[in-house]
């Protein structure tokens, strides 16, 4: 096969459906309200629609990519992509709320099958020299869905009732399909091996040291995230008319620094990439451990602001290094390791929201910067160890590439 450039447009297809994905998975968190007073139950009741999902996709998607680690690559997103629109659609005319968690599930498992695939096509069909930037375009597919999911879903949500926000994922995901259709090139699955040989490639410790660090990262970096809005308040006394901009930079700033750090990793290796951004994460958790306890509860916003960019660009920007490190450890089951890695940053995820939770109960917003410092620290020494006892080398130009292998 010969070699495909990053201009070919099947980044760009990658990379969206990426971003369908992770639109899917939060666009329900602005719709709680209308989903609970349509269909008859609580809010905490519909809620459990966020965390159905999350756990499925964490359970899943290991197993189903073992399960189809063998299929040809184009084959496997383009019926997923398919799929996908389709659960959309019929969660947008489910009739009750047993129904509507049925399709979460439903939806949850095809999202755990498409995302590891598209971040391995990304890593095989780019140069060696441009895996970094590869990975990390598509995982800013998921960055930027983070921070526009929710307001998507609740201006859809009020103006033209929560089933049209699902049949714009169906539309979006329909349009992916279509480009990645005339764009994606053909590509073949993992060479033929037992499933109990996947699964001991799966078991080694250098696997689970990375899969540890992404689930400590994301406790780190989601329970921040989670909780903004009672950190602003109690760092600088702004309630909700603060918190848009914020979230907004925040945003901005996580799909920045996937990028660059995707190009970071290219030029200067995954390890010290993952690094430098885990200690970045830790330090500007530290800085607003500070400004709550030291602030008096009257930091400026745009201070906060500042810090929370900051924040942003490494909390997010791991993600890109982390892959790329999985990817290059796994060797032929890299699918399946950026699959367990996935699951593991869903895990992550619902022990942040769980656990910030707890300390907003006991302690309030300011709590929760000093609890994820703590947790980054630990993260940050789990990687440590990792990189030490089983580094990776930069790739080079003069490797084959992946495409050319194939």
């Amino acid at each position: 096969m010969p070699t495909h450039t990053l201009r070919s447009g099947w980044l760009a297809c990658l990379a969206l459906t990426a971003f369908a994905v992770g639109t899917d998975d939060l666009v329900i968190a602005g719709l709680l309200p209308a989903i609970a007073q349509d269909l008859d139950v609580s809010v905490a009741v519909a809620g459990q629609l966020v965390t159905v999902f999350s756990l499925t996709y964490a359970v899943a998607a290991p197993p189903l990519a073992v399960a189809t680690a063998r299929a040809p690559r184009r084959a496997l997103l383009l019926v997923g992509l398919a799929l996908f629109a389709l659960a959309n659609l019929v969660t947008a005319l489910a009739p009750t709320y047993a129904v509507l968690m049925a399709m979460r599930v439903v939806a949850a498992l095809i999202a755990a099958t498409l995302t590891p695939a598209a971040f391995s096509m990304a890593a095989r069909l780019a140069p060696p020299e441009r895996t970094g930037r590869a990975v990390g375009a598509v995982a800013a597919g998921l960055t930027v869905a983070l921070f526009l999911g929710v307001p998507i879903g609740a201006f859809l949500g009020s103006a033209l009732g929560w089933r049209s926000a699902f049949v714009a994922v169906a539309l979006l995901t329909c349009a992916v399909l279509a480009a990645s259709a005339l764009r994606l090139p053909g590509l073949p699955g993992a060479p033929e091996t037992g499933v109990r040989e996947q699964l001991r490639h799966l078991g080694r410790p250098a696997l689970l040291l990375c899969v540890t660090g992404t689930v400590m990262g994301a406790t780190c970096g989601f329970m921040t995230y989670t909780y903004i809005a009672p950190i602003t308040l109690d760092l600088t006394g702004a309630t909700g008319a603060a918190l848009s901009p914020l979230i907004a930079v925040v945003g901005a700033a996580g799909a920045v620094g996937t990028l660059l750090c995707g190009r970071a990793t290219d030029l200067w290796g995954a390890d010290r990439v993952l690094l430098a951004a885990f200690g970045g994460m830790v330090a500007t958790s530290l800085a607003l451990t500070f400004l709550g306890q030291f602030g008096a509860g009257a930091a400026p916003v745009w201070t906060l602001g500042c810090v929370l960019a900051l924040w942003g660009f490494a909390a997010w920007g791991f993600a890109a290094p982390m892959n790329a490190r999985l990817l290059r450890l796994a060797g032929d089951a890299g699918t399946e390791a950026l699959a367990l890695n996935t699951g593991g940053l869903y895990v992550g995820t619902a022990v942040a929201g769980a656990v910030g939770g707890t300390v907003v109960a006991g302690a309030g917003g300011s709590g929760v910067p000093l609890v994820a410092t703590v947790i980054g620290l630990a993260a940050l020494a789990v990687m440590a160890l990792s990189v030490r006892w089983f580094p990776t080398s930069a790739p080079t130009p003069a490797e084959p590439s992946r495409a050319d292998a194939d």
